[in-house]
């Protein structure tokens, strides 16, 4: 877990691929929020139980080892701790998110994710007004 200090929000970004992570953690810091990383479900889980503060949003990857993101999403839905917290799926896995987003309950941006989309959910469910990116 790495996390970096801002003042927008504290988002927790889930994907299984460190290029991604760093990137989106560059555009997150750029933009004023607080996040930190997780490699996969089991990853975010510990975080999400061990954290006092919690998210004002999840960043979700569905593809990835150990637990996936549809594996993590259902424990979530099932604590009363976790289930409050906002989840937005980052997937290239389309249909398959598409068909399946009943069961995700969240939001779903195709990869290659848009910054301007991202930066617009954040703002809806972080509640808070980050600095604009150019």
């Amino acid at each position: 877990m790495n996390v970096q200090r801002g003042h927008a929000g504290y988002v927790l970004v889930i994907d299984d691929d460190p290029d991604l992570r760093e990137s989106l953690g560059l555009a997150l810091s750029a933009a004023g929020h607080d996040f930190s990383t997780a490699k996969d479900g089991l990853d975010a889980l510990a975080q999400l139980r061990g954290d006092r503060t919690r998210p004002c949003c999840v960043l979700l990857d569905l593809m990835m080892p150990n637990m996936n993101g549809f594996e993590l999403r259902s424990v979530m839905k099932s604590d009363p701790d976790l289930s409050p917290i906002p989840v937005v799926v980052m997937t290239g896995a389309g249909t398959l998110a598409i068909r399946r987003a009943a069961e995700l309950d969240a939001e779903i941006l195709m990869k290659p994710i848009d910054l301007r989309d991202l930066l617009s959910v954040l703002e809806r469910h972080c509640g808070r007004d980050p600095v604009r990116l150019q």
